[in-house]
C-alpha cells in the first residue's frame, strides 16, 4: 500500500489545492483533496476484479466551490439544517450566516468547512495509510463560538475498508457535527442513476420534516407502512415516485433516519463504538458496500436535484439519482431540539466520531 501527495489545481481565488492518493492497485485506492478534505475516487473492484470510481466529484475544480459544493468534502462545523441560523449554546443564543432558503443554515454556512484548505499529513502504517487533515476554526467562524481544532483522518486498511476518524476540541462551549458528503454509485461514476441499488438502512424510526425539510415537532415516526422502511433491503428507486407527501417535499429522499442501536446513547457527543448503520447493493457488479458509524443518525439523499449541471471524471453530466449520500450524523437541527442527542461540545472535552465504509463483492442477495 502507497500514499503519495502532489499539486493538483488552482481555484479563481488563487488558492493551490493538493492531491493525495493512497490504497492499493490492486484492491481499493482513494483520492482526496486539500479543498474541504474532499474525498474526490475511490477505485474498486467489482465481482470480476474490474476496478471503478465509485464516488462522484466535479472533472472542473471551480464546480467544486460553486454547483458541485459538498461533493465528497468534510462537512462542518455543523453538518444539516439549522432552524433559522440559531444557535443556542447555554443561555447564549448565537446568530449564523444563512445560506439555504433565506432561512436556515446548511452544513456549517456559505463559508463552511468543505470551503477550506485543509493541512494535509500521510499516514503510513503497517496495516493502514492515509491522510490526516487537520483545520484550525477561529472563534467567531461564521457565527459559532468557541476556537475549534478539527483532525479528520482518513485511511484505508488492507482489506479495503475506508474508515474516517473526527477528533475535535474547543476551547469554549459550542457545536459540532461532522460528516463525509460522499455520493455513491457503486456501478461506477457517470454511469446512470442508483435506483437500482438496494439499500437496508438499520432504523425502525425517521424524522418527518416540515417543507423547509426541518424536522418536525414531536417524537421519531415509525417507518413501517412508509416508503421509509428500509428495514429489508429493497431498491432505492423502488417508492421514489410514491404520492408520500414527506418525498414530495424533498423530491424523493432528504431524511434522516434513527439509527437501531445509537453508539452515543443517553445523549453523549462522543463516539462509544461501531455499529451497522446501511447496507447497499448493486446486484449488476457484485458491489457492496456496509456503512459502520458511531453517529445516532443516517440521512439519506439521493441526489433528488441534480439538473446535469455537474460533469464527472468519467465525462459524463450527473442526471438526478446519479449518486446516494449516505451521511452519518447527529440529527438535522440538533441544537434547538433539547430532545435529540446533544451536539454540544465543552473545554476539556474530546470530539470523536467514526465512520467506516466496508466494501466486498458477491454474486447473491445480501443476507437481511
Amino acid at each position: 500500500m502507497h500514499v503519495l501527495g502532489e499539486p493538483y489545481a488552482q481555484l479563481p481565488d488563487g488558492r493551490s489545492v493538493e492531491r493525495w492518493t493512497f490504497g492499493s492497485p490492486e484492491g481499493v485506492t482513494a483520492q482526496m483533496l486539500t479543498l474541504g478534505a474532499t474525498l474526490s475516487a475511490l477505485h474498486v473492484p467489482d465481482r470480476e476484479g474490474r476496478r471503478a470510481n465509485v464516488v462522484l466529484c466535479a472533472i472542473d475544480i471551480r464546480q467544486l466551490v460553486g454547483e458541485a459544493r459538498y461533493f465528497g468534502a468534510t462537512v462542518g462545523r455543523c453538518a444539516n439544517r439549522v432552524r433559522d441560523g440559531r444557535l443556542p449554546v447555554g443561555a447564549v443564543v448565537h446568530r449564523l450566516p444563512r445560506n439555504e432558503r433565506g432561512r436556515h443554515t446548511l452544513h456549517g454556512g456559505p463559508d463552511g468547512f468543505d470551503n477550506r484548505l485543509w493541512q494535509a499529513r500521510p499516514i503510513q502504517d503497517d496495516d493502514r495509510v492515509g491522510v490526516a487533515f487537520h483545520l484550525h476554526s477561529p472563534h467567531g467562524d461564521q457565527g459559532f463560538p468557541g476556537n475549534l481544532d478539527v483532525t479528520a483522518t482518513y485511511t484505508l486498511d488492507a482489506d479495503g475498508a475506508l474508515s474516517i476518524d473526527y477528533r475535535a476540541v474547543t476551547d469554549a462551549p459550542t457545536v459540532v457535527n461532522l460528516t463525509n458528503h460522499a455520493y455513491f454509485n457503486l456501478a461506477g461514476e457517470g454511469n446512470g442513476d442508483v435506483l437500482d441499488h438496494l439499500l437496508r438502512i438499520e432504523a425502525d424510526h425517521y424524522t418527518p420534516v416540515d417543507r423547509e425539510l426541518i424536522p418536525l415537532p414531536g417524537p421519531a415516526a415509525p417507518v413501517a407502512g412508509t416508503p421509509f422502511d428500509f428495514t429489508s433491503p429493497r431498491t432505492l428507486g423502488a417508492h421514489i415516485v410514491a404520492t408520500d407527501p414527506q418525498l414530495a417535499r424533498a423530491g424523493g429522499y432528504d431524511h434522516n433516519w434513527v439509527l437501531r442501536r445509537p453508539a452515543n446513547a443517553g445523549g453523549s457527543s462522543r463516539a462509544e463504538g461501531l455499529a451497522l448503520a446501511a447496507t447497499l447493493w448493486h446486484p449488476a457488479s457484485g458491489r457492496r458496500l456496509e456503512c459502520l458509524t458511531t453517529e445516532p443518525g443516517l440521512q439519506i439523499y439521493p441526489g433528488n436535484l441534480f439538473d446535469g449541471s455537474v460533469t464527472g471524471p468519467s465525462g459524463r453530466p450527473y442526471p438526478p439519482f446519479a449518486g446516494v449520500a449516505l451521511e452519518t450524523q447527529h440529527f438535522p437541527d440538533s441544537p434547538n431540539r433539547p430532545d435529540f442527542p446533544t451536539t454540544v461540545l465543552h473545554p476539556g472535552e474530546f470530539y470523536r466520531s467514526t465512520t467506516v465504509y466496508r466494501f466486498t463483492s458477491q454474486l447473491s442477495h445480501p443476507h437481511p
